[in-house]
């Protein structure tokens, strides 16, 4: 029985966009390996997602065509979704008890990011960009929404921004969003290289011979045949589950919301399906552990499923690139991007050490990749920082993300800000978040002393 028309157009049009979004990938494999990229800490998606800009319709060379473009267009949400679906799913579940000091520290990093985003970018508004170019307030949402959030978040927010008078806040939180994604790549992969030449830098989890070359996945135990089709089968079924119980939890928060009133509707109305992904993958795993089916879950094949999502979500929002925006508006992003770069490196490499336990430098890669480029370029960061998963990162972030998710990065806070400028003011909203950042680094140099 042969396909209606639509079906097998829409069909070919998906197979060629993933066709030539995996013919890029490899072809940046081959090219990165030659020039030895690993080396310098410039992942091979970045890239591939470069060439991609180069041959896109508004590219030096106008080889792919429009309708793969806005195939890739959609990528990022449902890339990033998966990679959440993965975290939790192929390890066995911390326990509480041993939990709650890198925890604990864990999210009042994340917090002192966040906040300190908000911060920074309200004073480059207040100080710089308004009296120099006479810019939007809510110009100082930028940072969080872009960096934290990224390109589903910066989509999502931009009804938002327009009905408050911000019309390009959602083409700028996408420009800012992609320059998030190419800092977190490159700049954290630089610290990653010095890192491995520093070996003070590194936590205890690393430093058996130093740090191996980024994402090659480490060998099975005891000399184990790798998974086969059937292990992937049933590892990709498992993904897909916790996909599901997060998109059933987001319904029913919608089913719910208009009982909870109008404040929490618009909050679960921009709430994107990711954050509760990650639900999904601790729902799951905990039924696979209470029934004694964890074997299951490889912690092989999920990480492989995870990592090669967020290499093709760089590679596709990279070639999705809109260069008119940066062109146009590029000293506030330049601005922005800086103070909020800047703000995320200070954090991260002068607080991390005295925030967090053993093997702070992984728990803290992690985090700035998440809060410079979003998880994915976190997860990338953490596979080049530790590449045979001898830390105990992964977990502390697992937990925290889905601790953190619901209200920053898309979440609550991030719904609210923008109503909090319009009402009170980017001056009272700044100094509200300059409170938060003094509270969060006073609790988190009080623990690490502890």
């Amino acid at each position: 029985m042969a396909l209606p028309e639509g079906w097998a157009t829409a069909i070919a049009w998906l197979a060629a966009a993933t066709g030539i979004l995996v013919l890029l990938m490899a072809f940046a494999l081959a090219i990165g390996g030659k020039l030895g990229l690993k080396r310098w800490g410039i992942p091979e998606a970045l890239l591939a997602g470069t060439l991609g800009l180069l041959v896109a319709p508004s590219g030096v060379l106008p080889l792919i065509p429009a309708p793969v473009m806005a195939l890739w267009d959609d990528l990022p949400l449902p890339l990033l979704t998966l990679v959440f679906a993965t975290l939790l799913l192929g390890k066995p579940l911390p326990k509480l008890a041993g939990l709650w000091r890198p925890l604990s520290g864990q999210v009042l990093l994340a917090l002192t990011l966040a906040f300190g985003q908000y911060l920074v970018a309200g004073l480059a508004v207040l100080f710089v960009l308004q009296p120099m170019l006479g810019v939007h307030p809510l110009m100082a949402c930028l940072i969080e929404v872009a960096f934290e959030g990224g390109h589903g978040s910066a989509a999502a927010m931009g009804p938002s921004y327009a009905s408050l008078g911000f019309s390009s806040g959602e083409a700028l939180g996408l420009a800012m969003a992609t320059v998030g994604l190419l800092a977190a790549s490159v700049v954290g992969g630089l610290v990653v290289v010095l890192a491995r030449r520093r070996q003070g830098l590194l936590g205890q989890g690393s430093a058996d011979g130093g740090m191996a070359e980024a994402a090659e996945p480490a060998a099975a135990p005891g000399g184990a045949s790798p998974p086969g089709p059937a292990a992937w089968a049933v590892n990709l079924a498992l993904a897909g589950a916790a996909v599901l119980v997060g998109a059933a939890i987001l319904e029913l928060l919608r089913w719910l919301a208009p009982l909870l009133g109008g404040g929490f509707t618009a909050v679960v109305e921009a709430l994107p399906v990711f954050p509760l992904a990650i639900a999904g993958s601790l729902l799951v795993r905990l039924l696979l552990e209470k029934t004694g089916q964890q074997g299951l879950a490889s912690a092989a094949v999920q990480g492989q499923v995870g990592a090669i999502s967020a290499d093709l979500l760089i590679t596709a929002a990279t070639a999705c690139l809109d260069l008119s925006l940066l062109r146009h508006d590029w000293v506030s992003l330049s601005v922005l991007a800086v103070a909020g770069l800047g703000w995320n490196l200070a954090v991260v490499l002068l607080l991390a050490p005295r925030f967090l336990p053993p093997d702070w430098f992984e728990r803290a890669i992690i985090e700035f990749g998440q809060a410079t480029g979003v998880a994915a370029s976190g997860l990338l960061l953490l596979r080049m920082a530790d590449p045979d998963d001898r830390s105990d990162a992964l977990p502390a972030f697992s937990i925290k993300q889905l601790l953190l998710q619901p209200f920053l990065a898309g979440g609550v806070i991030t719904v609210v800000a923008p109503l909090a400028i319009d009402g009170w003011g980017l001056p009272a909203w700044t100094a509200l978040c300059l409170g938060l950042v003094v509270v969060w680094i006073g609790l988190g140099l009080v623990l690490g002393r502890r």
